[in-house]
């Protein structure tokens, strides 16, 4: 707007300059001011990233971005040079936010494995333990404490738990390690799922883990912890020391005090015949010099696929026992049949489940080997070894006896300084505190399966 009989002194744009300010999105009142007007004469150039000619665009006082390498405005974090697609575009890096949700997500999916699947497990001991009958497995879940239940399963768990927990932040560490050494590969860009749950877990964790599986490995296993620690906190030889000779002697001096606590029982083992024994004692120290990272780029992903499948597999394997475990102690119960007229003479042979048919020259004594869920005044409720629940009177009951389990018998005659190879350190402990009785003659008894031919 001007006074009448005075002449604005701002130059007017041409048509050429009005219509290239309605293609770019402003108006000659929007453009900030001390902004000059492009000369008309000035040869068009081509921007890499947009494309538009120079000359059609405003020049402004704001400041110039190079727009010729693409990125995220947001961290600043430039793209990596041909990489990517077609359309000239080329692959990102992940931002920030992108970095904090998918810690955010692993986190959440590693916590959810570590509280559901001991929840998950509770359950199906009790439905596997019951014979998959459903009157009886209610019939537990009645009659079993729920803190006996968490009890039970931390200890039979507690070796699978810290199984797994030390296998994924040992290959985890190593593929971490691998990605941070290659940023500009896919590795880098999208580590695999255990290197991401490696690198959110605090130090503090981990050594948790360690310390709970080797408290409750077997003495045979530990020694499988040296190259898995050495893993998961990335040991490297180098790491003890920078020159060659002190790294030697340290090296030197470690191996000595391993063969020093090992190396009768390998000597053992080896004599026994007991192959698989002499690996796992002799190979970890070994292999604690290669596992630290990073591997080859070219292997990484293959690795990772094969590892994590690998553990998974594992933890299936080793599960079934975890599942399959008793939930209520092995007992043998010896009972005497009634004889008045409710129980006349001795007991009633039961050829289908399992019991000891009672012998009625012996007086009618019987004996009921399997697992007791409850006693009260009334009847003693007992869930057979080889299926059926049996309620015989409290009155009846005679005698009980503890016994072992099949699985609980000793397969090597392997000792580490006193302590047997199959048991782990609290057991060893315990078991010298309070040592072992003899197996009771009851539990050796073979239990007729009542055969109706």
């Amino acid at each position: 707007m001007t006074l009448s009989g005075r002449e604005s002194t701002a130059p007017r744009p041409d048509a050429s300059q009005a219509r290239a300010g309605v293609d770019s999105g402003w108006s000659l009142a929007d453009r900030p001011a001390g902004a000059e007007t492009p000369a008309t004469d000035t040869p068009a150039t081509d921007l890499p990233a947009t494309g538009v000619p120079a000359n059609d665009l405003p020049v402004t006082d704001l400041p110039v971005t190079d727009l010729s390498v693409s990125g995220d405005p947001k961290s600043g974090a430039p793209a990596v040079a041909g990489a990517g697609g077609g359309g000239g575009r080329g692959e990102r890096w992940p931002s920030a936010a992108d970095a904090a949700e998918r810690r955010s997500r692993a986190s959440q999916s590693f916590w959810t494995l570590v509280v559901g699947v001991p929840a998950i497990f509770s359950v199906l001991r009790l439905g596997v333990e019951a014979g998959g009958e459903l009157q009886t497995t209610l019939l537990l879940v009645a009659n079993v404490n729920p803190v006996n239940l968490a009890a039970a399963l931390v200890t039979t768990a507690a070796r699978l738990v810290s199984a797994g927990l030390v296998a994924v932040f040992a290959i985890g560490a190593v593929l971490l390690a691998t990605a941070e050494h290659n940023p500009a590969h896919r590795i880098g860009r999208h580590p695999p799922i255990f290197a991401r749950w490696r690198a959110i877990t605090p130090p503090w964790v981990v050594i948790a883990s360690f310390a709970v599986a080797l408290a409750v490995w077997p003495i045979l296993y530990l020694p499988l912890l040296l190259p898995a620690f050495a893993a998961a906190f990335q040991l490297s030889p180098a790491r003890l020391d920078e020159r060659r000779i002190p790294r030697l002697l340290l090296l030197a001096a470690l191996l000595a005090g391993y063969a020093v606590l090992m190396l009768p029982t390998l000597g053992d083992a080896w004599e026994q015949r007991e192959i698989f024994a002499v690996l796992v004692i002799a190979a970890p120290p070994l292999l604690a010099l290669l596992v630290t990272g990073p591997v080859p780029v070219l292997v990484a992903r293959p690795l990772a696929m094969t590892a994590q499948l690998a553990v998974l597999a594992m933890l299936c394997w080793a599960a079934l026992p975890v599942i399959t475990t008793p939930v209520l102690p092995l007992t043998v119960t010896t009972i005497r049949g009634a004889e008045d007229g409710t129980g006349t003479g001795t007991a009633t042979p039961r050829p289908d489940d399992g019991s000891e048919v009672p012998d009625p020259e012996a007086g009618g004594v019987e004996r009921i080997r399997g697992h007791v869920i409850t006693v009260d005044d009334v009847s003693m409720v007992i869930l057979q070894e080889r299926g059926g629940v049996r309620y015989v009177p409290t009155g009846q009951v005679e005698a009980q006896v503890l016994c072992p389990t099949e699985e609980e018998l000793p397969r090597y005659r392997l000792r580490v300084h006193g302590f047997h190879v199959e048991d782990s350190l609290l057991e060893g402990m315990g078991r010298r505190v309070r040592p072992v009785n003899r197996i009771d003659a009851e539990c050796r008894t073979p239990v007729s399966t009542g055969s109706s031919d």
